[in-house]
């Protein structure tokens, strides 16, 4: 299943219903695994005090790399992932080795998948 790809896969995130700090969290602990988008000078703000906000972010999860445990959630953070059916299982499967998911819900189309999880520290 892990067999090496013939072309990079990446999956766009999108971290919503959470702080900014537990955005940074998530987004901090995918970057240690794969490559992304976002950097580490990347720090989610806040733009607004009470309209909600949405992080996005894209990892390219052909090769991954080792995943430290990342700093704890001060509450649940909700995830939605787009991407190929074989590059949404490679980031489950990262999700699952970080964090306490709990799927909400998903979606398959001809190409993509869709994930919609609930993320919690372990």
């Amino acid at each position: 299943m892990d067999r090496e790809r013939p072309h990079e896969e990446s999956v766009s995130v999108e971290i919503s219903g959470c702080s900014k700090e537990d955005a940074r969290i998530v987004f901090d602990a995918l970057c240690t695994c794969f490559e992304s988008d976002r950097c580490a000078e990347d720090v989610p703000e806040q733009l607004h005090e009470t309209r909600p906000m949405v992080w996005l972010g894209t990892f390219e999860v052909t090769d991954a790399h080792a995943c430290p445990p990342p700093a704890r959630l001060s509450s649940s953070v909700e995830a939605d992932a787009q991407g190929g059916y074989w590059a949404i299982d490679r980031l489950r499967k990262t999700l699952d080795s970080l964090f306490a998911v709990r799927d909400l819900s998903s979606a398959s189309g001809d190409q993509e998948k869709e994930l919609h999880v609930l993320l919690e520290s372990r």
